[in-house]
């Protein structure tokens, strides 16, 4: 018998330009050959690293988010799960959220700023269902991109885990290849921001939907 794969950490940040014009969703194509999700368009996001616990944040989560983020069977903190996250998005777009000060991540060292999690709303949490090859508890954040510190069209220091990047119009992203609880995560976006006008400030969401997979047993629960 093989040991099941552990339950990794792991965040995602989906990036809302608005406007006008229509909402876009920034999204990037995983490797043919990736062991998970391969070829499928996703979200910056991957694995809390053990140095997202050294990461210091220019400013904490939301109180909301925080609160939500807690989980009585959980071992990462909070802001290690949003360091991550803005970690990964740097990594993986060359897009940073920030604000002048001192830092040793990549990408941010060079732009002289902090990571700024205060830009980030909780907004879904789902738990890869066992028998895959990788498992990880996935907290997936929303911003806005009037918080993007530079350039939204410039990946130029993009690393090659995503290929592909560009804004999708959130009313084409569904017609991509995309992962099962990517299209769930969609869809709960898309309600959330349904009527709210371009220039007006993003929202948290009432509840944060959890796909819980600990078990054998799939639970869908609401985060209040």
């Amino acid at each position: 018998m093989t040991t099941p794969p552990p339950i990794r950490d792991a965040a995602t940040v989906i990036i809302l330009r608005r406007g006008p014009d229509g909402n876009r969703v920034l999204m990037g194509m995983r490797g043919a050959k990736a062991v998970f999700m391969p070829s499928k368009f996703v979200f910056p996001g991957g694995a809390v690293d053990p140095d997202d616990t050294q990461i210091t944040l220019a400013a904490d989560l939301r109180t909301e988010c925080q609160r939500r983020l807690q989980d009585p069977q959980g071992s990462v903190a909070p802001a290690t799960i949003a360091a991550a996250a803005l970690r990964e998005l740097a990594e993986e777009t060359g897009l940073l959220i920030g604000r002048p000060g001192p830092c040793d991540i990549a990408g941010y060292a060079e732009a002289g700023l902090m990571p700024d999690a205060s830009a980030l709303r909780y907004l879904f949490r789902a738990i890869t269902p066992a028998g895959r090859p990788r498992r990880f508890d996935a907290h997936f954040f929303i911003a806005d991109a009037t918080s993007l510190s530079g350039d939204p069209d410039d990946f130029s220091r993009a690393c090659d885990e995503l290929s592909n990047l560009h804004w999708v119009a959130l009313s084409e992203a569904r017609d991509l290849d995309l992962p099962f609880i990517t299209e769930v995560v969609l869809a709960e976006l898309s309600q959330l921001i349904e009527g709210l006008p371009h220039d007006s400030p993003l929202p948290c969401p009432a509840t944060v939907p959890f796909f819980d997979n600990r078990t054998t047993t799939p639970t869908f629960r609401q985060i209040l």
